[in-house]
């Protein structure tokens, strides 16, 4: 080795490492962007960082968010492929996984090819991608989901409500038993669509059409109800289920009642059921609450402490954002062809993908109320274990990809102007944070220094999942 040759191409010193199981303190040797090594007093790299002692944690795996998921017209989401990886890394997120959404009529490869579209050339960090099956004909269950799971796309939603979307407890016994047989995720969107329905139109026979009626269509009750047929037919094929953006107290009842049956019954929550309230939808009839109009609502304060106490004792296995963009003030977002319009059309989502980690490590970690090494779990290690990611993404270890986050602790106001998505609010605007990423490293290479971000359209790289390691292995 000659003199000026170094066995690091990146070395992070004093670093106080954080992983879902541990905290040290380690110097961090990198090459190849990969983790080559942990340790202290370790070799000179070519390029070198001093954490001087701050928190440092695997880049964050957000397992649930919509990236220029097709939508009909005139609606259409504000990020694409480059703003939105974009606004995650910025955030401290280096691996995301939007969906592939078949639509009604349309093979599910054909789907997988139009999202590979969109998304090459694009991405700033890692992706995979989710399916969503919404019309499981003969050949989708016979043919081409298994090949699909083969290829590494080995987890998918299924949705209960939402008319192109929806699939009947048949149909949904159908994906599942694949799902069983090939050892894939399934992902089930849990609330009873023939309810919603009937209340939607009992509330639009009043006039009452504001968008704050969009939680008085959507109460808990729909979400538990969907939440207990999930599991039903999850035991009936006697496959694992993951319950996404699970909102409150009777939804995670029934997930605690399965869990204590044996059932192996994943859940998900999300940033705005600790965050928002229904207040957030709006307390008089403005429209400025459709800016919040998401699925489930958000509940209200005493059923955001139930889901303070799930993400602390287990019952949440991943947090994610389910960053669905909008824009407010836009013919293509919240005010579809310009007009405000019945809470029924308002496009469902808020963003969250940049701000998902720093609240979670603001109000959790720093307020006391969460450790670090579980934040880690939640919103790392256990997606990318649960979507065949883990050890590769998720951790920090040697061999792992060097994605990680350097946390500066100190306060800062949110404000949508300081922050990277193309969404023209944030429902958290104004919120006093305690920390955000002070570095993101991508695979070795900075991406975010906390001033700049270091754009590289295109340096993301697709991942093929293996099988989820939170499933129980087939003979």
């Amino acid at each position: 080795m000659s003199q000026t040759a170094h066995p690091f191409d990146l070395v992070i010193r004093n670093a106080r490492v954080a992983t879902a199981s541990d905290t040290f303190d380690a110097d961090i040797g990198i090459a190849g962007g990969r983790i080559l090594q942990l340790g202290s007093g370790l070799a000179s790299g070519a390029r070198e960082i001093d954490a001087a002692g701050r928190v440092v944690t695997p880049g964050g795996v957000d397992a649930h968010c919509h990236l220029d998921q097709p939508m009909a017209p005139p609606v259409r989401m504000a990020d694409d492929f480059d703003s939105g990886t974009r606004s995650a890394a910025c955030g401290g997120t280096t691996t995301v996984i939007p969906f592939a959404a078949q639509e009604k009529g349309q093979s599910l490869r054909a789907a997988v090819a139009d999202y590979h579209q969109r998304a090459e050339g694009k991405a700033h960090v890692d992706y995979a991608f989710h399916l969503i099956v919404s019309d499981p004909t003969p050949q989708v269950l016979d043919e081409e989901l298994p090949a699909l799971i083969r290829e590494g796309y080995t987890s998918f939603k299924i949705y209960m409500t939402y008319d192109d979307l929806k699939l009947d407890d048949g149909q949904i016994l159908d994906v599942l038993a694949v799902a069983r047989e090939h050892g894939a995720m399934a992902m089930i969107h849990a609330e009873n669509a023939d309810c919603i329905e009937w209340l939607t139109k009992r509330l639009e026979a009043a006039g009452r059409t504001a968008p704050r009626f969009h939680a008085q269509a959507r109460p808990m009750l729909v979400e538990r109800e969907a939440t207990h047929r999930a599991i039903a037919l999850s035991e009936l094929v006697d496959v694992p289920i993951l319950i996404v953006h699970v909102s409150g107290k009777e939804a995670v009842e029934q997930i605690r009642w399965a869990r204590a049956h044996g059932l192996r019954v994943f859940a998900e929550t999300c940033p705005q059921y600790l965050f928002l309230t229904t207040e957030d939808l709006g307390i008089d009839d403005s429209y400025h609450g459709a800016r919040c109009v998401c699925s489930p609502p958000p509940r209200d304060r005493s059923n955001q402490e139930v889901i303070w106490n799930g993400l602390n004792d287990g019952l949440f296995t991943v947090f994610s954002s389910d960053h669905a963009p909008f824009r407010y003030d836009a013919p293509e977002g919240k005010k579809p062809g310009g007009e405000e319009v019945a809470f029924r059309h308002i496009p469902n989502g808020i963003p969250g993908l940049e701000t998902r980690l720093p609240l979670l490590y603001s109000e959790g970690v720093l307020a006391g109320r969460m450790s670090l090494n579980r934040f880690v779990e939640l919103t790392s290690t256990n997606p990318a274990k649960a979507y065949g990611l883990h050890p590769r993404k998720g951790t920090i270890a040697v061999g792992s990809d060097a994605d990680l986050v350097v946390w500066d602790e100190r306060e800062r106001v949110l404000r949508n102007a300081d922050l990277h998505h193309d969404v023209d609010y944030t429902p958290y605007e104004g919120r006093m944070l305690r920390a955000w990423p002070g570095l993101t490293l991508a695979r070795g290479e900075v991406v975010w220094d906390g001033r700049e971000f270091h754009a590289r359209a295109g340096r993301g790289q697709f991942l093929r999942c293996d099988a989820p390691s939170l499933l129980p292995r087939r003979a």
